[in-house]
């Protein structure tokens, strides 16, 4: 099949001496540029030991926050599920029952509240979307595990604990 345009370019290759067939030059090159990264201070950081600065607007690990007065903020009116783009809250809803008006601001809560860590891409629209302002992703490095179903965080993991505690 014949080029658009009819130009060819002609390429004139050169025969290789001996040092190059030998490749000696090349090693030598590569050890001395290894040589050089020898040397040089590492970049790497010794995660345990060392924490890394992040910056200010920063997402990490989830939290449902809690009001002035040490009640779940959280109303399950499900826009953060909704706005989530690789769907990884779910949410079941609860009504309050008499004598929870500690521990719920409104008649409805989220009985059930699950964010499934390995599907979340941090993006934020969840705590975009909250009108109560309940969710932040305020926390921490997501720590690693070694079984899928210890990445589903439940309230137990994602509530803040209470003022008077």
């Amino acid at each position: 099949m014949e080029s658009l345009s009819n130009k060819k370019k002609v390429l004139e290759v050169k025969p290789l001496n001996f040092w190059e067939k030998a490749y000696l030059p090349a090693i030598a090159k590569g050890l001395s540029i290894t040589m050089k990264h020898f040397w040089k201070k590492p970049v790497t950081i010794q995660y345990p030991e060392q924490k890394r600065e992040f910056s200010e607007n920063f997402r990490g690990m989830h939290s449902l926050k809690r009001d002035e007065e040490g009640r779940e903020r959280c109303t399950a009116c499900g826009l953060c599920a909704l706005s989530c783009p690789a769907e990884a809250i779910t949410m079941t809803a609860g009504e309050r029952q008499k004598g929870e008006e500690n521990l719920y601001r409104e008649e409805k809560y989220a009985a059930v509240y699950e964010i499934n860590m390995l599907r979340c891409i941090f993006c934020g629209l969840c705590e975009e979307a909250c009108p109560k302002e309940a969710i932040y992703l305020d926390g921490d490095i997501v720590p690693s595990d070694y079984l899928r179903k210890d990445f589903i965080y439940g309230k137990d993991k994602l509530v803040e604990p209470p003022l008077n505690q």
